[in-house]
């Protein structure tokens, strides 16, 4: 895992940073038993094949294969008698990456979408093992890409695909509802959905992540840069929307004017919490200074992911 990498790191695109191999294997851990409750819940197949619970004992046919045969069952009979078994079906994660401009902003050590490539590099080895499949959607207002789920390795390398895609600078007006939405139209039922975004910009995904989460267990990861929830003083400056280009000239070093800022940065990303709260989706926060990968793990048995 630690030699997966999109691109080479730069100083405008530092990337996600270390990756230990200790905390890998703890999200290996902590998503391998999300998986397993879901492979053995409610998400179950119905049909028989390989797997690890018995379904039924039936009369040996032709054609079945020997090393199923119940010998006991065959040595009460006298008549060859074999085991079905419940089968496993492969459990889809759907990985959504908001690219839109917002997520190009970063003032620590990394941009908000080098914490997105981390966290999609780290859940989506995780997701493909043993033959489980991934599908990667990922969308910035421009352009849109779908990656159709593909099974271990072929939807790990799908992802790095997918993730070579940059966010446009400026100019681009994401919809997070229409992506969730359409994600919602083909993934089927019972899957397992994480969303990627710091949901900034139109409030257009409360309405499809509430539908979104009717039908899927959704893992919300939500990503933050402390400069998006205060401001410095250093005098003068200009803010500029990344998705719409709008600028602002504000003086910073006005008091009242940053403690007016902190506070209503807090209250809505209170409202955007509570909103996917209420969506039903397990919501996970993380920041582009410092360590992201553990408080992502950490995030996960916190919110009830890991059973």
């Amino acid at each position: 895992m630690s030699g997966l990498a999109v691109r080479r790191p730069t100083r405008e695109a530092p990337g996600p940073g270390p990756m230990p191999e200790a905390v890998l294997r703890a999200l290996d851990i902590s998503i391998g038993r999300r998986v397993s409750s879901l492979l053995a819940g409610d998400f179950r197949s119905h049909g028989l094949g390989a797997g690890s619970e018995l379904a039924q004992v039936r009369e040996y046919v032709p054609g079945d294969d020997v090393r199923r045969i119940d010998w006991n069952v065959t040595a009460r009979t006298l008549v060859p008698h074999v085991r079905e078994f419940v089968a496993e079906r492969v459990l889809t994660t759907w990985l959504v990456l908001d690219a839109s401009p917002s997520m190009l902003f970063g003032t620590a050590e990394r941009r908000k979408f080098d914490v997105a490539e981390g966290v999609a590099l780290a859940a989506g080895h995780v997701a493909t093992r043993h033959g489980n499949a991934l599908g990667v959607y990922q969308f910035d207002g421009v352009t849109e890409r779908l990656t159709r789920p593909a099974q271990g390795r072929a939807g790990l390398l799908a992802l790095l695909l997918a993730l070579r895609l940059q966010p446009p600078s400026e100019g681009a007006t994401a919809s997070l509802g229409r992506a969730i939405a359409r994600v919602d139209r083909v993934a089927g039922r019972g899957r397992l959905v994480i969303l990627v975004s710091d949901f900034r910009g139109p409030r257009d995904w409360e309405r499809p992540l509430l539908q979104l989460c009717g039908r899927h267990d959704v893992i919300a990861v939500e990503i933050r840069d402390p400069r998006e929830q205060e401001l410095p003083d250093v005098g003068e400056l200009w803010l500029v929307d990344p998705e719409t280009g709008r600028r602002l000239r504000v003086d910073t070093g006005s008091k009242r004017l940053r403690e007016r800022f902190a506070v209503a940065a807090q209250e809505e990303r209170q409202e955007v919490a509570a909103a996917i709260r209420r969506a039903g989706a397990r919501h996970i926060v993380l920041w582009t200074a410092g360590d992201w990968l553990r408080p992502f793990a950490a995030g996960l048995l916190e919110n009830g992911v890991v059973r």
